[in-house]
């Protein structure tokens, strides 16, 4: 004989007053973050092959298939994993890229189009690789760096894409953070640091040594793009001089900027495309609450003109084209869907669907994510997202506050499982670009340093506190959740804003910044100095470390914690919830804890994302009093 638990007639009564008030269908919380139907698509350089990812038995695999042709052919054969990414070179070899359990050590594979020929280009244990040029005129080698020598840094290696034969082609002194090349795939920049000053070396060839050609502190962004068409100067989003990023053109011979490409009064701008067979610069693209464009080129101009009219209401972008330049693959997308694939004839205009990629999902089932701004206590305007559940009142809430990861990092306006599932559930979700957030100029980045669990955590209450006086937000249900700083702000939330919390979802955060400074990856280090300046010294800032580290003030939590993580995390260490678990279940408090032992930072694996989902819909329910999918019962 079965019976109904408490939790199982509350949700029974709740689902009902739900129903009466019309809310949108229960959607399966499997249907958000089960595996697309296919995503990644790419074209050939020829034009002739189309590639694209898909799942089977829950692994995405890439595939390719003839334009024009039903048939595809299955090229990669991952069972553990998903493949990371994957792109072309030349017209018949595919690059793939994979790492272990969620170690972040990603190998390059090589294969066929047909599937034939695979080979591990890097077969080495413990070492993190990754494309420096993709050498897209040599069909057979590619440039790659990898920490192979030194856990550290990393060098640059010339590699036959077939053969996996490799020479060191760029050695690794110690202090370089990046490598950059020509037009002709020369390496001819290197960005290095010392921890707080970063500059940027130069070399008119590659039997030159390189000479510094600038350098500032890390505050100030010069960030080089790419060569000028002619290789002598460079293009280059920089911040020198400024508070916003702008897209300048740099003089390498006179050392100084010599023109603004573009700028924008209000955010950074960082994005710039450019024409490789037309040799001409497109268009820069910045992120307000949208993703925006400004256009150079009237050839492009028009082809996203005629675009936009045939897919009238979407935001589109483009993500694939071929050499010629002339097939293009557009990909659609919105705050409610996760869009189409289409391919695009720019000779003849005709523009075909490939895929809907969720189409599982209805639209008019999902939320809004309106744009919205607030003031912080002590003046400061931020900006953010929220996301009202559809068909019911937006007043008195339950409310699910969701700060992002990085930190230095935004949240931007598309389509977010997690954000629609949880309004799905009868939740508003806050989204907020906290102080220190990107995008916004220096001087709203720098406010952020050493202020973790300080002025940062006051942005976010202080959206709490915008909620609640607007009416939208229940004050005895509100909820934090968020991965990494997220999960970091998790924390913080309950313990030094314990009033503000009903509960609160930890995944994979920070809970001790001593312990997450000691534990960061080796290839890491160069950047030390820089992340004691933004976070604090664990000596000379002990104190201030001390207190911003949750651990240290579990006893000030009253609410309930689910917490979930990675067990090969390299960013945030397993050791980072184990303490937390471990110092609230010496306070008497059951935590519910979810490892997963195939998991790194964040849940990749399909069947990993169910369980914690899951996880997550019971927990919310539970304390919140939103809707679940299912009636919960229990053997008498």
């Amino acid at each position: 004989m079965k019976k109904l638990t408490i939790l199982g007639l509350f949700m029974l009564i709740t689902a009902s007053v739900f129903a009466q008030a019309g809310e949108v269908p229960l959607i399966p919380m499997k249907d958000f973050f089960r595996n697309v139907e296919r995503r990644g698509y790419q074209i050939s350089p020829d034009g002739d092959y189309l590639s694209f990812m898909q799942p089977v038995n829950s692994r995405m695999n890439v595939f390719v298939q003839k334009i024009g042709e039903e048939k595809s052919t299955q090229v990669t054969f991952a069972t553990e994993r998903d493949i990371a990414g994957y792109f072309w070179k030349g017209n018949n070899r595919i690059i793939y890229v994979q790492d272990s359990k969620g170690d972040e050590n990603f190998r390059l594979f090589g294969v066929d189009k047909d599937g034939k020929n695979q080979k591990d280009l890097t077969p080495f244990d413990k070492v993190r690789a990754g494309v420096v040029d993709d050498l897209v005129d040599n069909p057979n080698e590619m440039l790659i760096q990898m920490n192979k020598d030194n856990p550290q840094v990393f060098d640059v290696y010339r590699i036959n894409v077939n053969t996996g034969d490799m020479i060191v082609v760029g050695q690794n002194p110690g202090n370089i953070t990046g490598w950059q090349t020509d037009h002709n795939g020369k390496l001819r920049v290197a960005l290095t640091t010392d921890g707080v000053n970063s500059s940027v070396l130069y070399r008119d060839s590659e039997d030159q040594e390189f000479k510094p050609l600038l350098t500032t502190t890390f505050k100030e962004t010069f960030a080089p793009l790419f060569f000028t068409f002619d290789n002598k100067n460079l293009y280059v989003s920089s911040n020198i001089g400024r508070d916003k990023a702008a897209i300048v053109e740099y003089d390498i011979a006179n050392k100084k900027e010599i023109k603004v490409l573009y700028e924008n009064p209000d955010y950074d701008v960082n994005g710039l495309s450019y024409s490789r067979k037309r040799k001409v610069i497109e268009f820069a693209n910045y992120t307000g609450w949208k993703q925006e464009y400004h256009f150079f080129d009237k050839e492009t101009k028009d082809i996203y003109n005629d675009l936009t009219s045939k897919l009238p209401g979407k935001e589109l972008a483009i993500t694939g084209i071929n050499k010629n330049e002339d097939k293009l693959l557009v990909r659609t997308y919105s705050d409610k869907s996760l869009g189409s694939f289409y391919f695009y004839n720019v000779k003849t205009k005709e523009l075909s669907k490939l895929i809907d990629v969720s189409p599982w999902l209805n639209e008019n089932d999902l939320a809004d994510q309106k744009p919205i701004t607030y003031t912080t206590r002590d003046g400061l305007t931020i900006h953010g997202y929220l996301t009202l559940p559809k068909g019911v009142d937006p007043k008195n809430l339950p409310v699910v506050i969701n700060p992002h990861g990085g930190p230095w990092y935004r949240d931007a306006w598309g389509f977010n499982p997690e954000v629609q599932f949880l309004a799905n559930r009868g939740y508003a979700v806050l989204q907020m670009n906290f102080r220190g957030s990107t995008g916004y100029g220096r001087e709203f980045w720098e406010k952020s340093f050493k202020q973790w669990g300080k002025t940062m955590q006051d942005d976010i209450s202080d959206g709490v506190k915008w909620l609640i006086d607007q009416g939208i937000a229940d004050p005895k249900r509100v909820a934090i959740y968020g991965g990494s700083y997220g999960g970091y702000a998790t924390l913080a939330g309950l313990t030094f804003t314990p009033e503000l919390y009903a509960c609160g979802v930890d995944y994979v955060g920070v809970s001790n910044l001593f312990t997450f400074q000691k534990s960061i990856p080796p290839y890491w280090e160069p950047y030390k100095e820089m992340l004691y300046e933004m976070v604090g010294h664990p000596q000379k800032d002990s104190l201030l470390l001390r207190d911003a580290s949750p651990v240290f003030h579990v006893d000030n939590i009253k609410a309930p914690l689910l917490v979930a993580q990675g067990l090969n995390d390299p960013r945030v260490n397993k050791a980072e919830s184990d303490q937390m678990v471990e110092a609230l279940k010496k306070k008497g408090i059951d935590v519910p804890y979810m490892v997963k032992d195939n998991e790194g930072h964040g849940f990749r694996n399909e069947e990993n994302r169910f369980d914690f989902y899951g996880a997550m819909e019971q927990f919310f329910f539970k304390h919140l009093g939103g809707r679940a999918a299912e009636l919960k019962e229990e053997k008498n």
